[in-house]
Order: C-alpha cells, then sequence, then structure tokens
C-alpha cells in the first residue's frame, strides 16, 4: 500500500465506484400509448418529409419509421389541406400522431379536430397569448398533451431584447412563460423542448430547465445538418444532457430521409447507457498485437447477434494486453490471440477455445447468461438495467 502521497486519495476513496446519475424526476405525460416522462423508456421519434396532405407517401415513409423502430412521428400542419389529411394517416399508422405547428394558431384548432395524440407549438411564433390560450383550451377540452417546443432561432422578440441574444435564459424564459399560462387554464399535459442548433446552448438550456422544472423533455440538436457529422454534433449534444439523467423523449435532426435517424437515436441511448436494448459488442482496434482475424469474427457475431434483445455487453479483444482485464469487465469476453482464446463470463475464466471455435463458443455461453438471468433482465417498465454494475438503463 503507498503512503504519504501528494494527492487527498480520500477523494477517490468517497468517490462513486460505479457511474451514472439517475434520471431526472418528471411527471408523467400520455401521448396516445406511448408514455413520456417519469421511469419510462426515453421514447425515440422522428418527423416526416413529406407533403401530409400526400396522404399515401407519409403513410409510406411513417410505416418505415415504424419498421425501424420509430416510437412516435410528427407532421407538419401548415396549410388546411394538412390538418384534412390527419384523420386518414392516423387510420393507417401503429404510432402516436403528432402534428408540428407554426405561426398560424387556427391550423393547431383545426388540427385539434381529428383523432391525434399530440401537439407542438412553438412559443416563439404562434402570436399573441390569448391565441396560445385559445389552443391550450382546445387541448385541454380533446384531452391531448401538448409540447411547448422553444428554438433557439425563433425565439420571442422581448426575450431576445431582454438578454440580448437567444441564450439559454431566454430560452428557459420563454418555456417557462408559456408553461404558467397553461396551467392558468388547468392544463398540466405538457412536455417541453429547447432546441437549438448550438450544442452548447441546448445543453445549458436543458439543464437549467432541469433545475426549475419537472415537466418532461424531448430532447435534440436542431438542424444538425447533413450525416455523418450531424449524428457526431446530436451525439456531442445529447449525451451530456442524457448523462445527466435529463430527457424523456429524443428526437436527432439529420438532412433528407428520416428512416436513419431512428438508428442514430437508439446507438445514443445505448451508449450513454439510458436505454440498452441489445447486446453491447465492444472488440478492439487493430493494432499490430492483434493475433486473430477480428474483423471476421465481429461480422459473424453481429450477424448472429440480429435481432437480440438482451442487455449484455460483450467483449472480444484480439490481444494479450488488455484482453483479460477487458473479458473480465463485461458480462461475457474472449480474450484471444495465436489461434485460440479464452472465454470469460461473469468475471471468470470458463474455458479455451480455438479460433474457429470462438463465435460459437460465445453464442453458447450468451445461451447460459440469458438462461440465468432470464427473471432479472429489464422490462418496459424498469428504471435500471441488471448485471454487477447496476447500470442505470431503461430497456424495451
Amino acid at each position: 500500500m503507498t503512503t504519504g502521497s501528494r494527492f487527498d486519495l480520500s477523494v477517490l476513496e468517497t468517490a462513486q465506484k460505479v457511474p451514472g446519475k439517475p434520471r431526472h424526476k418528471t411527471r408523467e405525460v400520455k401521448v396516445g400509448s406511448v408514455i413520456i416522462g417519469g421511469s419510462n423508456p426515453v421514447a425515440v421519434q422522428s418527423m416526416t418529409t413529406t407533403d401530409t396532405f400526400d396522404v399515401e407517401g407519409t403513410i409510406k415513409q411513417i410505416h418505415a419509421l415504424e419498421e425501424a423502430g420509430c416510437e412516435l412521428v410528427r407532421v407538419t400542419v401548415p396549410k388546411p389541406e394538412d390538418a384534412g389529411a390527419l384523420t386518414q394517416i392516423k387510420q393507417k399508422i401503429g404510432i402516436p400522431l403528432i402534428c408540428d405547428i407554426h405561426f398560424d394558431y387556427k391550423m393547431a384548432l383545426s388540427a385539434l379536430d381529428h383523432p391525434i395524440d399530440k401537439i407542438r407549438i412553438n412559443p416563439g411564433n404562434i402570436g399573441t397569448e390569448e391565441r396560445f390560450r385559445q389552443v391550450v383550451r382546445k387541448a385541454k377540452e380533446k384531452g391531448i398533451p401538448m409540447r411547448i417546443g422553444v428554438n433557439a432561432g425563433s425565439l420571442e422578440r422581448d426575450l431576445c431584447e431582454k438578454y440580448e441574444f437567444p441564450c439559454p435564459p431566454a430560452m428557459v424564459e420563454s418555456a417557462l412563460r408559456h408553461i404558467e399560462t397553461a396551467e392558468s387554464e388547468g392544463f398540466r399535459d405538457i412536455i417541453v423542448s429547447l432546441k437549438s442548433s448550438d450544442v452548447l446552448v441546448a445543453v445549458e438550456a436543458y439543464r437549467l430547465f432541469a433545475k426549475m422544472c419537472d415537466y418532461p423533455t424531448h430532447i435534440g440538436i436542431t438542424e444538425a445538418g447533413k450525416p455523418p457529422y450531424a449524428v457526431t454534433k446530436s451525439a456531442a449534444g445529447l449525451a451530456p444532457i442524457l448523462l445527466d439523467g435529463i430527457g424523456d423523449t429524443v428526437r436527432i435532426s439529420l438532412l433528407g430521409d428520416p428512416v436513419p435517424e431512428i438508428a442514430a437515436a437508439f446507438d445514443i441511448l445505448q451508449a450513454t447507457q439510458r436505454r440498452v436494448r441489445r447486446p453491447e459488442l465492444i472488440a478492439c482496434p487493430t493494432c499490430g498485437r492483434l493475433a486473430i482475424d477480428l474483423e471476421k469474427i465481429i461480422a459473424e457475431l453481429e450477424g448472429r447477434l440480429n435481432g437480440k434483445r438482451l442487455p449484455v455487453k460483450i467483449s472480444v479483444l484480439g490481444c494479450v494486453v488488455n484482453g483479460p482485464g477487458e473479458a473480465r469487465e463485461a458480462d461475457i469476453g474472449i480474450a484471444a490471440g495465436n489461434g485460440q482464446g479464452m472465454i470469460f463470463r461473469n468475471g471468470e475464466m470458463v474455458r479455451r477455445v480455438a479460433e474457429a471455435e470462438i463465435v460459437d463458443a460465445l453464442m453458447e455461453e450468451l445461451a447460459r447468461w440469458e438462461a440465468e438471468n432470464q427473471h432479472r433482465i429489464p422490462k418496459t417498465t424498469d428504471a435500471e438495467g441488471i448485471g454487477r454494475r447496476k447500470l442505470p438503463v431503461v430497456t424495451a
């Protein structure tokens, strides 16, 4: 034991050994069949790029999003013919339908005459307080929840003047102002977003709002741009929020086809351990120490793991430097080299196998792990995952 260190080791001795902050406690808001907030899974949503009045095209795109795993979908309603298409669209889809309203409060009132599941209002361009109140009253009458969607690019003029530019305090005040108006009408089925194309602005706005309010939040980096940079930018902005426990539903805004948004969202939720719903496959980079055909092994494993909804961590390391340690940290792991591998399960080495048998052996160990942990695998409503680390995740 080392003594006399110039560092204050008591800081380390009292530090949190298992990282992770709990979810920010928010109230629940029901959006169709999906409950947002509380301890419910962080829901993934997207938005169509079609003209909403193109019923066939819009339904086709929503079906593609559903197939990708999308759990809520938003359509824009800028014109009367868009509102007129909502009932037909709702009848042909299986996920909650959200209407996006900008500028014209009459479009919001019209949309609320259809069987929609949520309405999104931009407080910066919806008009006067009385117009907003009219929308709130009708949403309350119809039992439809509302997202108050603050956007740095369309913040109210008086707030821009008060704070000099669209900054996090200005965005949060905009949200709080409209929350109070809605609450004065007895309406509390509210979800809030505070979006910006600036990562730092968005992160701080969500953090500030979470300190002041318990309404659930829809998180995202707006106008992120074209992939792959847009995915990187979204991950950079959403990871700090999610790691702080903030965020109840998420959308990744990508230029073009919205379907890739779904995989990107689930990847970010998986990486931040806020929603682990498939095996986590860990593989070392291909450095000069690599002594097995790791790329081939990983490719085969990915194929055989496809479709499995298990929150299990599988580590495949191709050398003896970090391999054994990493393998022990995973639920199932292998440290391989020189044509053979050591397989670990729950931190203990269980057997050695030849390189040609690695994939089959790992799948056998996965089957054993699944059988042993079946009673502990999280359900949709669970707030934590399983395993030795007790990860604060939600699965579905």
